[in-house]
């Protein structure tokens, strides 16, 4: 059996950037920020952040472009490595998080009322390209 599924929540670290692949297919980028606090073996107070990149695809990209930073995000997708060797010539590997479904936690734009951007985000339910769709909802947390 296989299975290629993340389930993830954080903080937009900005607003998302899109740009086009050679078919055309617009696809946003974005970072997402997870902070962990935990205390030491010193019971001193500690945090990390970890730091994920995220992938909309096709029409999901429209709906990543209404997405500001800050916002918190619950993003449902898969894990997709790709490669690419820049000017110095080394070549690099890089991870990334394709979203098919992101759900808008929060927002700081409008005192954490999520509903209010939620409506100015279409829902996008298509399949875009190789990539599976997704929708931005501004429902509450998923219950299990």
């Amino acid at each position: 059996m296989y299975m290629n599924r993340v389930e993830i929540a954080g903080y937009l670290a900005k607003k998302p950037e899109v740009r086009y692949l050679p078919s055309g297919t617009p696809v946003a980028n974005a970072r997402l920020g997870q902070t962990q606090r935990y205390q030491d073996g010193n019971q001193q107070n500690q945090e990390h952040t970890n730091w994920h990149n995220l992938s909309f695809y096709g029409d999901l990209s429209k709906v990543a472009l209404t997405l500001d930073k800050g916002d918190n995000l619950y993003v449902e997708g898969s894990i997709e490595q790709r490669q690419f060797t820049p000017k110095d010539g080394v070549q690099r590997t890089v991870t990334d998080i394709v979203v098919k479904h992101c759900h808008l936690i929060a927002t700081p734009r409008y005192s954490g009322q999520a509903s209010k951007a939620a409506e100015e985000a279409p829902a996008v339910n298509e399949h875009a390209g190789e990539h599976d769709g997704g929708a931005i909802h501004d429902d509450a947390w998923p219950v299990r």
